[in-house]
C-alpha cells in the first residue's frame, strides 16, 4: 500500500493564524518588572520635581511626597497596561499599593527599634541584670548598678496576670463560641467596653479596694494588669475558636463525644496556635503598662522577690522614674538601657511562646500519630 503525501501550498500555510502568545501569569514579578517599576518611580519623581520646580506650584517635602506617589500610582498603571493589559496592571496596581501600606508599617517600627538599641547599648552591661539601684545615686556612672529588681519584678507580675487572665480569657471566649445562651450578648458587650477602658482606671480601681485594704504589691500590680489583659485575650481567642471548622465538632459529637469532650480534645488542639498568639497579644499589652503600675506596686529601688508584700519594682515603673526624677545624663543612659532590656524581654517571651505554639501545632502531633501506626505496620510485615 502506497502513501500518498499532499503537498501543503504556500496560500494555505499562509491562512493559518499564528499560535496567540501565551498571557503572563498574574501574581508572577521578575527582573522586567522590578526594572518597569524603578523606571516608573523615577519618572514620577522627575515629573513632579519638574512641576513644582520650574512650573507655578510649590508644595513642602510632604506635598512633594504624597504627589510624587500619586504621580508614580499613574504613570505605573499605564505602563503596565500598555505593557501586559489592564488585568494584570490592576493586579500590580493594588500590589504596590498593599507593598506600599506595609512598607509604611515596616519603616517607623525599624527606625524606633533602632534608635532605641543605638542609645541603650552602650549602657548595656552584665552587672545590669544581676544588681540594682541601691546604692546608685544621681551622680553615678552610666553603668553603675542595674536592673536586676525591675526585670524580677515585671515577671513575676506578667505571670500572675497571666494566671489570672488567661484561663479566664479562655473560658469566657468558649462561652461565646461554643456554648452561648441570651448571656451572650451581655457579655461580649462587657468585653468589648472593658477593652476601651483606659489602664489607670483599673490601676485605680485595684488600688482603691486592695491597695488601701492590703497595701502596694506585685499582686495589686498583677490584678490591674491582668484586667487590661483579658478582653484582649478574650475576643481574639474567641475569633480563633470561629476559625474551626464545624465539620470537627460534628464528627466528634457523631462519634459520641459529649459537647465538653469535643471543645477540650478537639477545639481547642486545633486551634491552639491561634491561641498562644492571643496570649503574645495580651502580653505585650501588659508588659509596657506604666500608669497602672503606679497606683499599685508603687516601685522600689531594692530586691523584692516577694510579689505579695510590699512595694516592687518593674521595668516601666524603673524607665519612668528615671526619666522623670533627676534628668541627668546618666540617668537617662540608664532609662535607654532600661528601654532595651524591656524590649529584649519582650522579644525573647515573643520567640518563647511561638516555639511551644509551633510544636504544639495540631498538624505536627496528626502527622507523628500517624507515622507511628505506618512505622509499626512495616516492622510488623518485616
Amino acid at each position: 500500500m502506497t502513501t500518498v503525501v499532499t503537498p501543503i501550498s504556500s496560500a494555505r500555510i499562509a491562512a493559518v493564524p499564528p499560535a496567540p502568545d501565551t498571557p503572563r501569569r498574574v501574581g508572577g514579578f521578575g527582573p522586567p518588572d522590578a526594572g518597569v517599576l524603578a523606571g516608573c518611580a523615577g519618572s514620577a519623581l522627575c515629573l513632579i520635581w519638574l512641576v513644582f520646580t520650574v512650573g507655578p506650584y510649590s508644595a513642602g517635602p510632604v506635598g512633594f511626597l504624597v504627589s510624587s506617589y500619586a504621580a508614580f500610582l499613574a504613570i505605573y498603571w499605564l505602563v503596565v497596561r500598555e505593557l501586559d493589559g489592564p488585568v494584570l496592571a490592576g493586579d500590580r496596581l493594588m500590589a504596590v499599593v498593599v507593598g506600599s501600606a506595609a512598607l509604611a508599617m515596616v519603616v517607623p517600627l525599624v527606625l524606633i527599634l533602632g534608635y532605641v538599641v543605638i542609645k541603650g547599648l552602650p549602657g548595656l552591661t552584665w552587672h545590669l541584670f544581676t544588681q540594682t539601684q541601691e546604692f546608685v545615686g544621681p551622680l553615678s556612672s552610666a553603668t553603675a548598678g542595674g536592673a536586676a529588681h525591675a526585670i524580677v519584678g515585671t515577671l513575676e507580675q506578667v505571670g500572675l496576670a497571666c494566671l489570672i487572665s488567661v484561663p479566664l480569657g479562655f473560658l469566657c471566649a468558649i462561652f461565646l463560641n461554643e456554648i452561648g445562651g441570651p448571656l451572650r450578648r451581655p457579655v461580649r458587650i462587657f468585653v468589648d467596653a472593658m477593652s476601651g477602658v483606659p489602664t489607670i482606671v483599673a490601676g485605680l480601681f485595684v488600688y482603691a479596694f486592695w491597695v488601701i485594704n492590703f497595701g502596694f504589691s506585685g499582686f495589686a500590680a498583677a490584678i490591674a494588669i491582668s484586667i487590661s489583659m483579658l478582653p484582649i485575650v478574650t475576643r481574639t481567642s474567641e475569633e480563633v475558636l470561629r476559625l474551626v471548622p464545624d465539620g470537627l465538632r460534628e464528627a466528634s459529637l457523631a462519634l459520641g463525644g459529649s459537647e465538653w469532650r469535643t471543645t477540650w480534645g478537639v477545639v481547642l488542639p486545633t486551634a491552639r496556635s491561634g491561641l498562644v498568639t492571643a496570649v503574645i497579644l495580651g502580653v505585650a499589652r501588659a508588659i509596657g503598662e506604666t500608669a497602672p503600675l503606679i497606683a499599685t506596686a508603687f516601685g522600689n529601688s531594692v530586691m523584692n522577690a516577694n510579689p505579695f508584700s510590699g512595694a516592687q519594682a518593674a521595668l516601666p515603673l524603673y524607665i519612668y522614674h528615671l526619666f522623670t526624677e533627676t534628668p541627668t545624663a546618666s540617668v537617662q543612659q540608664r532609662a535607654w538601657t532600661g528601654s532595651l532590656v524591656l524590649m529584649i524581654l519582650v522579644l525573647t517571651l515573643f520567640t518563647i511562646a511561638r516555639l511551644i505554639g509551633r510544636r504544639a501545632a495540631p498538624g505536627r502531633r496528626m502527622r507523628g500519630s500517624m507515622e507511628a501506626p505506618a512505622t509499626a505496620a512495616n516492622e510488623g510485615d518485616a
